[in-house]
């Protein structure tokens, strides 16, 4: 039996939808994947089986890439199987979503997808087009369809505005969820200026920018996806039927979006999940989230994977790994994050990240978290540590060791059709980072000492000379020799480092 509304009637469960299947379409989505299904589509799930935001999603399909078939086929709905620990307590929740009415394909089905633009309840456009989808790309939005997202969303707008006159009611709330910093303020002015390029009249501008409210958002949770073909069967066989969009996700969540009281009243499916927050200022979340989650993966990343541990899951099962992680988020990174907030929050918000690190159902592989791993030092914990240098007078024993093993991950032994490759125990490992040519040619020229004094006070790398902490690159130093001299799992062990 295939997940169908036509087969709910045989699906046992309280967590089957029942009596929405009529409700108006009020959201245009661009893009099919896991994250959207997994987070905004979820909440608008939620929201609607409470009774409360009654609305349901049209999905655009923009990418070539994959098949729209299975949400055809299955009739938008799809099951979320939510997995992992919340305050130390499994959580094991299977969830027949119901939000998506149906989905359509940019290349195939513009004029139908123009048409949404005439539906008088339509309000709200969410987007996950990957980071590389909010960019200028200088085109006209009369392609069928326009090439990039902004020029989707564009014409999509002018659509609107011209099928009510230009009403001030018919403006749209637009949400991406791409993870860039300041995404609905960087897509609002993207599509601005392509407006200008498109020549469109002064009369629309002055509409799109007064009407229509971009919104700045940040999206929290871990969505692996489709589970492996051998997990999928064994949770079909729980479920009693299948399902192609089977879609895995851990407990924790948050959306936080930033706006005012008028724009809550149109995301009113906020006020089913405590995980929407709706605020006039985001940054706090970004922070917590750079910080503490993806910066001690970044520093934790070289550690466990040079000692031989492949995910995130398996090193927090090491004990010593494992506490070398607590120590780093709770008396380093969030001792030390570079926004005034109580310390009390961030040690709250460290310890709901310590139980997704833990989290049995999640495979988090460290060489996957190690892509563009230079970058995201800089971005994640570059400022943190100048900041608790600043506050503390004294090297961050872990965060150095973290950096020293950053330092001899990207170690590269040879070039291979492009793609630098380091060693770890015999058996060659891809270095995905745009520097990683700089690092191979670093090690290549330079003793130990050199190397981390090179790197450090390497500005481009950091926008700062880390070498001018008091200490840090001697302590760092101390570390990479240490490494390559013991292994990492014999300095880790033997309490080299202060846990």
């Amino acid at each position: 039996m295939t997940l169908s509304k036509f087969t709910l009637k045989n699906i046992q469960g309280e967590n089957v939808p029942d009596g929405i299947f009529d409700l108006p379409e009020k959201v245009l989505q661009f893009g099919t994947g896991v994250l959207l299904r997994g987070l905004p589509d979820y909440f608008i799930d939620k929201a609607n089986r409470q009774g409360i935001f009654n609305g349901r999603i049209v999905v655009v399909k923009s990418t070539s890439g994959g098949d729209a078939a299975a949400f055809e086929k299955q009739d938008g709905l799809y099951t979320l199987c939510i997995r992992g620990l919340e305050d130390g307590k499994t959580v094991s929740e299977n969830i027949i979503c119901s939000a998506i009415s149906r989905v359509l394909s940019a290349k195939d089905e513009w004029d139908a997808i123009l048409k949404c633009a005439h539906n008088p309840d339509m309000e709200i456009i969410v987007s996950n087009t990957t980071e590389v989808g909010i960019e200028l790309v200088k085109d006209d939005i009369k392609h069928h369809p326009p090439i990039s997202y902004p020029g989707k969303l564009l014409a999509f707008l002018y659509e609107r505005y011209k099928a009510f006159d230009g009403s001030d009611q018919c403006g749209m709330v637009i949400v991406p969820t791409e993870l860039i910093s300041d995404n609905g303020k960087k897509l609002e002015a993207i599509v601005l200026e392509l407006a200008h390029l498109n020549g469109l009249e002064e009369n629309f501008i002055e509409w799109l920018e007064k009407h229509n409210h971009f919104c700045n958002s940040l999206v929290d949770r871990i969505v692996p996806g489709k589970p492996a073909a051998a997990a999928k069967k064994a949770l079909e066989d729980e479920l009693g039927y299948t399902d192609d969009l089977i879609t895995m996700s851990e407990v924790y969540s948050l959306w936080a979006i930033e706006g005012n009281e008028a724009i809550a009243s149109v995301l009113s499916f906020a006020q089913a999940d405590k995980g929407v927050v709706i605020t006039p200022d985001i940054h706090v979340f970004k922070e917590l989230k750079l910080r503490l989650l993806n910066g001690t993966h970044s520093l934790s990343c070289a550690i466990a994977f040079l000692s031989g541990i492949v995910s995130v899951k398996e090193a927090m099962d090491n004990p010593v790994i494992s506490n070398f992680v607590k120590e780093l988020m709770t008396n380093e990174i969030a001792k030390a994050i570079p926004y005034e907030l109580p310390q009390e929050d961030a040690q709250a918000f460290a310890g709901k990240v310590l139980d997704r690190f833990r989290n049995p159902s999640i495979e988090h592989h460290w060489i996957n978290i190690s892509l563009n791993y230079t970058s995201k030092l800089e971005m994640r914990i570059a400022q943190v540590l100048l900041r608790y240098a600043e506050l503390y007078k004294s090297v961050p024993e872990n965060m150095a060791l973290g950096f020293a093993a950053y330092l001899v991950f990207m170690k590269a032994v040879k070039l291979e059709n492009d793609i630098y490759y380091g060693n770890f125990n015999g058996a060659d490992y891809p270095i995905k980072d745009p520097k990683a040519g700089y690092f191979f040619e670093q090690w290549k020229n330079y003793p130990v000492q050199q190397v981390v004094k090179n790197v450090l006070s390497n500005a481009t790398l950091w926008n700062a000379d880390l070498s001018a902490i008091p200490g840090f690159a001697e302590k760092v130093t101390e570390d990479v020799e240490d490494i390559l001299q013991y292994g990492m799992l014999e300095v880790i062990q033997n309490e080299k480092v202060k846990i």
